[in-house]
Formats: structure tokens, C-alpha cells, sequence
């Protein structure tokens, strides 16, 4: 017991010396960092006080540089401000002198005006004068000459209009003589170039086809019993089939080339075959249509192709190609169309333009040739109607409605296509017209060139292509010589068709006669 006792007599007296050793090192370091704190306190005062000493010079610094850039701003602006001044000072002047010049001109002005306004009463006055002194002079003029103004003045217009005629007859054959000399040169060009280039055949073609036979008794066979075979044939054809005495021929007519030309095949297959009666005869017959239905596509193709006209409707080209079968005074539409593509794009190119459309208005110029026995209409307005609606250009269409002068043609490639098409036609041996209707052609135009007054007598020569015209001296002077050949020319375009151009010559002759004795 006295040993537990000592054990926490000795533990109660650590703990009270462990506990004073703490107090005691706590009171050290309390002390000492009060005197840290101490030392801190004036270390901060300083770093103040030296802050406050420092920033009292830098606002005398800045105040002192501040003061500085207010003067110089001054002075600046006092200096512009007097700059300023002396300007509108010299703008004042500037003003006042223009016042004072204006006052000046203003002033002159009003010394003219007055002189103005004075010369103008006197010219007023003089204009009187002479208005009065003109009146007296007419006066004075129509009792000496018997003419009043009106009449002297109507007498004056007569004879200026003899003379202006004169003028314009010699001046309007200067200006024809200098166009032609020009123009035909170029024309002959560019004409002879592309007919140079182009050398296409021309054949007459017929009407009429003739199938031979390898004997007489071939025909027999055709007619058939009682001529139901020749009947057959005639009747799923449309063409008329003559047999006469021509030995070992039959002549196949009609007006339809392309009929004429299925009747012609299925007859020669009919005859290489031997096989003749009315069953075999539809099923030849059907079978030559095929065929020429095919050759119709195919020469259309041809032409398109050879051409290198592009982008043509199909049932163009076929149109195009049932024109081998069409003839046009003997002529093969066919062929002038292709020879007026080839001109037209010829002469286009020679003239420095597109060949493309006028090539293909030229192809296409006749195309209502090719309706005209199924449809009514010329075969202009056709071709017209079948060109816009296959959506042709508008310069196509125009050049095949202006082609034979229907409408005036407003383009190049329209008279292009017009060229051509008359230089097609006038090829030597193209075409072949009608003797009847080749005189009653020369008879109307003597008669045309005859109807006008002063004319004499007239004569067709060169196959149509020229007239001289004989007129009255007394009647018809130089100076009307050109009006009258501008007038009958324009008579001739009305009232005649005609292919190329007609030559209007006029000659006036005087005589004189006497008698030596």
C-alpha cells in the first residue's frame, strides 16, 4: 500500500513538472514572438512611410508632366485657332472682291441689255421697212410678168421638177452603175466559187415508166382472164398500166411517182416470178410498198448524212426522202434540194457566215413538195406548216416561206436559199418546160413591157431572160429612161413567174432626116 502510494505520489509530480516545463516554454515563445511581432510592426511603418514618400513624388512628377501637356495643348490650339482665323479672313476677301466683280458684270450687263433691246426696235423697224418694200416689189413684179405668187410659184415648182428629174435619173444611174459594178463582181465570185465546187449531175426524168418484157406473150399473162389480173393490179396501185403494140413493153402512167414506182417493182418480181393471179399480186405488191418504203427512208438518211445536217426529225427525213420520187419540170426535187443545200452553204461560207443553217434551210426548201399530192396547199405553205411543227428554226422556216418570194425575205440566209434555189433551177438542161407554156411565157412579158406609155415595140430574146424595149423619142426623154426600166421591172415581178432574172433593156434612138438637092 505505502508502494502505490509512492508510485502516484511520483506520477502526480512528473505530471506537475511536465506540466510547468509547458507553461514555462509556452511564456518563452510567447515573449519572444511578441518581440518578432514588435520588430514587424516598425519593419512595416518603414516600408509605409518610405511608400508614402515615394508616391508624394510621383504625383508632383505627374502633376508637373500634366501641367506641361495642358500648355503645349494650348499653344497648339491657339496656333490652329489663329490659322483658322486668317483663312476666313482671306475666304471674306475672296467674297467681297467676287461681289464687287459681280456688281461689275451686273452693271455691264444692264449697259448691254439696253443696247440690245435698242438694236433689236431698229431691226424691228428695218424689218418692216422691208416687209413694206418686199410687199411693193411683188406688186411691182406680178403686174410686169402677168403673175400672181401663187401662179408664178407653181410655174417655178413645174420647172424645178423637170430639172430635179433630171438629176435624179443621172444620179440614180451613177449610184445603179457604181452598186452593179461592185456588187456584181462580188456576186460573180462568190456564184462561180460555188458552182465550181458543186458538180452535180442533171437528168430529166419522165412521167411515165416502162417495164420490159421477155416476150409478147408476157402480156397475155398480165391482162389475165378476161383482165382480172391487169384490173388487180390497177386497182391496188393507182397507176394505170397501158399495153399497146410497143414488142415486149408495157408503159406504166400516173401523176404519183411513188405509186408509179411500187407498180414498176412488183410487176418485174410479178414477171421474173411467172406466178401471176390476183393472190400473188397483193402479196408482190406489198412487198414492193415495204421496199420502197425502206428506199424512201433510207435516201432521206443519205442526204441528211451527206449533208452533215444534224438533228432533223425523223418524219422530216422521210419527207425528205419521198422527194426522190418528185420531179419538178422534169427535175429531181431530191437532187436540187441536196445541189441548193451544198449552194447555199457555199455561198454562207464565201460570205464569211454560218454554212450550218443556211445548208439547212436549203435541204429543207422544198420539203412541201412532198405533201402537195396528199394535202391542199402550195407546197410553200406545206412546207411551212411540216417545218414548225417538227420545231425548225425560226430562220429555217422563214427561208422556205421566202424561197419563191411569198413573203419578203428579212434574213441572209433567206436570200441565200432564193440564190441557190434559182441557180439549181438554171442549170443548162435542169429542168424542161412546156413549149405552150414557154410562148405564152415570152407573149405575156412583150405584152407587160408594151402596156406603158411611151413604148414602142418590145422583143423577148435570150429564152426570156432579156427584153429590149424600143421607145419614142418624143415621148420618152434620157431622163426618164431609168424611172421607166425601175417601173417595168417592178410590173415584170408582179405580174410574171419567171426562173432567174429577166434583163430590162431600154434604147431610145433619134434621127434626123434631110434630103441633099
Amino acid at each position: 500500500m505505502p508502494i502505490l502510494i509512492s508510485i502516484i505520489c511520483i506520477v502526480a509530480a512528473a505530471l506537475i513538472f511536465g506540466a510547468i516545463g509547458v507553461i514555462a516554454g509556452i511564456s518563452y515563445r510567447k515573449s519572444v514572438a511578441e518581440k518578432q511581432i514588435g520588430s514587424a510592426e516598425q519593419e512595416a511603418n518603414k516600408i509605409v512611410s518610405e511608400a508614402m514618400k515615394t508616391a508624394e513624388a510621383k504625383k508632383k512628377e505627374a502633376v508637373l508632366e500634366g501641367k506641361d501637356e495642358i500648355h503645349r495643348l494650348r499653344n497648339e490650339s491657339e496656333k490652329e485657332l489663329a490659322d483658322r482665323r486668317r483663312e476666313v479672313q482671306r475666304q471674306e476677301r475672296r467674297i467681297q472682291q467676287k461681289e464687287e466683280n459681280l456688281d461689275k458684270k451686273m452693271n455691264n450687263l444692264e449697259v448691254k441689255e439696253e443696247k440690245v433691246n435698242k438694236k433689236l426696235k431698229e431691226a424691228e423697224a428695218k424689218v418692216a421697212e422691208v416687209e413694206q418694200v418686199k410687199k411693193s416689189q411683188f406688186e411691182m413684179l406680178e403686174r410686169i410678168s402677168g403673175y400672181t405668187a401663187e401662179q408664178a410659184k407653181a410655174y417655178l415648182l413645174e420647172q424645178l421638177d423637170g430639172e430635179l428629174a433630171h438629176e435624179k435619173s443621172v444620179k440614180i444611174l451613177e449610184y445603179e452603175e457604181q452598186l452593179k459594178d461592185e456588187s456584181e463582181k462580188l456576186a460573180r465570185k462568190v456564184i462561180s466559187l460555188s458552182i465550181q465546187r458543186l458538180a452535180a449531175e442533171q437528168v430529166s426524168e419522165a412521167t411515165v415508166s416502162v417495164v420490159a418484157l421477155p416476150n409478147d406473150e408476157m402480156k397475155g399473162r398480165i391482162i389475165g382472164r378476161e383482165g382480172r389480173n391487169i384490173r388487180a393490179i390497177e386497182n391496188a396501185t393507182g397507176v394505170d398500166l397501158i399495153i399497146d403494140d410497143t414488142p415486149e413493153a408495157i408503159t406504166l402512167s400516173s401523176f404519183e411517182p411513188v405509186r408509179r414506182e411500187i407498180a414498176r417493182i412488183a410487176l418485174e418480181k410479178l414477171i421474173a416470178d411467172g406466178r401471176i393471179h390476183p393472190a400473188r399480186i397483193e402479196e408482190m405488191i406489198e412487198k414492193a410498198r415495204r421496199e420502197v418504203n425502206s428506199k424512201i427512208k433510207q435516201s432521206g438518211e443519205r442526204a441528211v448524212l451527206d449533208l452533215g445536217v444534224r438533228g432533223i426529225h425523223p418524219e422530216l427525213v422521210k419527207l425528205l426522202g419521198k422527194l426522190r420520187y418528185r420531179t419538178s419540170y422534169g427535175q429531181n426535187v431530191l437532187d436540187h434540194s441536196i445541189e441548193v443545200a451544198y449552194l447555199s452553204g457555199m455561198i454562207a461560207s464565201e460570205l464569211g457566215l454560218d454554212p450550218t443553217v443556211a445548208k439547212r434551210a436549203g435541204l429543207l426548201h422544198d420539203i412541201g413538195k412532198a405533201l402537195d399530192h396528199e394535202m391542199e396547199g402550195s407546197h410553200v405553205e406545206l412546207g411551212v406548216e411540216a417545218a414548225r411543227k417538227y420545231k425548225e428554226s425560226d430562220a429555217v422556216i422563214h427561208a422556205i416561206h421566202a424561197h419563191h418570194g411569198d413573203v419578203e425575205a428579212k434574213t441572209v440566209v433567206a436570200c441565200i436559199v432564193q440564190a441557190a434555189d434559182a441557180i439549181s433551177a438554171a442549170r443548162p438542161g435542169a429542168r424542161r418546160e412546156n413549149l405552150e407554156n414557154y410562148i405564152k411565157r415570152l407573149q405575156k412579158l412583150e405584152e407587160v413591157a408594151s402596156s406603158f406609155k411611151g413604148v414602142e415595140s418590145s422583143y423577148a430574146i435570150q429564152a426570156g431572160r432579156e427584153i429590149r424595149i424600143m421607145v419614142k423619142p418624143e415621148i420618152v426623154g434620157d431622163e426618164r429612161m431609168v424611172p421607166l426600166a425601175r417601173d417595168i421591172c417592178k410590173k415584170i415581178e408582179e405580174d410574171l413567174e419567171y426562173p432567174g432574172q429577166i434583163k430590162v433593156n431600154i434604147i431610145r434612138e433619134s434621127r434626123a432626116v434631110d434630103f441633099a438637092k
